[in-house]
């Protein structure tokens, strides 16, 4: 492990861990524990780009998991699946605002000439490196689709 995000995450469970915040300590657990998996899985160091993925990809199973509690009117899941959510998103970089996404959806279609709605696999090639980890790639995905659509 040698990221600086991964060392960012090793100080922040010695802190949660002085600081006797189970539940906080338990998800930077969790995080470290899927990195490590990813790592002996491949026998990869993992880099940065790699390791925003990955949480990232933490995030949205999150939220899946919240969307299928809600819809079985689990609130106290749907509470503690959002607690981790935010623990897990204080590690990712700065969340894109809907201006910075709508210019790398209009750069990424200029750049490709997209057209259509068959040219949609162009236009994530260069929109989904700049968004993951800072964006919902699904709802992004779903811009893209209204504005070739229209």
């Amino acid at each position: 492990m040698s990221s600086a995000l991964k060392t960012e995450l090793q100080d922040a469970m010695k802190a949660a861990m002085k600081a006797g915040e189970k539940p906080r300590l338990a998800v930077i657990r969790l995080m470290l524990s899927a990195l490590k998996q990813v790592e002996v899985d491949e026998r990869i160091e993992l880099d940065v780009t790699r390791v925003i993925g990955i949480l990232d990809k933490m995030v949205k199973q999150r939220r899946e998991s919240i969307g299928m509690f809600d819809k079985a009117g689990r609130d106290d899941l749907t509470k503690i699946e959002q607690a981790e959510i935010d623990v897990i998103q204080t590690f990712l970089p700065q969340a894109l605002s809907a201006e910075e996404v709508e210019a790398i959806i209009k750069d990424a279609i200029s750049k490709t000439g997209a057209e259509s709605i068959k040219d949609m696999g162009k236009v994530m090639g260069i929109v989904r490196p700049q968004v993951v980890g800072r964006g919902d790639v699904g709802a992004i995905s779903g811009q893209i689709k209204a504005i070739l659509s229209a």
